[in-house]
């Protein structure tokens, strides 16, 4: 089922599916999984250019040669601008400690060295935002088996992927859209229909 909250087309399984992010579990693969880099807007791709600098000494040695050779993102098979990739899977703003990947970009700004956070297609996973045609947005929950152990702690904490990712949601489209979102979840609750 799809609802329709101020023009962006919603399926159910985002307010049904439970979620809750296991780094201890995946170790972060998603961030060196697939075969392409995170999707970014051009907007996305100045803010990570101004912080750069702040982050580069966080990176590989293979991703700032990937990145001096071809930027921090590339247009891919499909057409869309997406961080570039070491080795064929790896963002470049990958980074390890302890056996974990983690966000270069993502730490820099948690620890107060940046204002850009990152990716708003990464902070929002397993979301995955589609332009539609029509000019609406599609929000869609994407399953993946690297992320098993976020469905299984989602399902222990009974955590709808909505409420996991309430955060990136209001970065996205802001608070009031946020709380039609959640009306609309207690409506279908309600009626029975998630």
């Amino acid at each position: 089922m799809i609802i329709d909250i101020d023009n962006v087309l919603i399926t159910t399984d985002i307010l049904s599916e439970m979620f809750c992010c296991d780094l201890d579990a995946c170790k972060g693969e998603c961030c060196v999984e697939g075969d392409a880099g995170a999707p970014v807007t051009l907007d996305e791709i100045a803010g990570i250019e101004a912080v750069l600098d702040d982050v580069w000494n966080d990176l590989t040695a293979s991703a700032q040669s990937v990145i001096d050779r071809q930027g921090v993102a590339y247009t891919d098979q499909e057409g869309d601008m997406v961080t570039s990739i070491v080795g064929g899977k790896d963002c470049v703003f990958t980074c390890h400690s302890d056996g974990c990947c983690f966000c270069a970009l993502e730490k820099a700004y948690r620890d107060g060295r940046t204002q850009f956070c990152k990716p708003i297609s990464c902070a929002l996973y397993p979301i995955r935002e589609v332009k539609l045609k029509n000019g609406l947005t599609g929000l869609n929950y994407h399953r993946w088996d690297v992320c098993k152990a976020a469905v299984k702690k989602g399902c222990e904490l009974q955590l709808p992927v909505y409420k996991f990712l309430r955060e990136p949601l209001i970065r996205r489209f802001g608070e009031e859209w946020y709380k039609a979102l959640e009306e609309a979840a207690d409506e279908l609750r309600a009626q029975g229909i998630i």
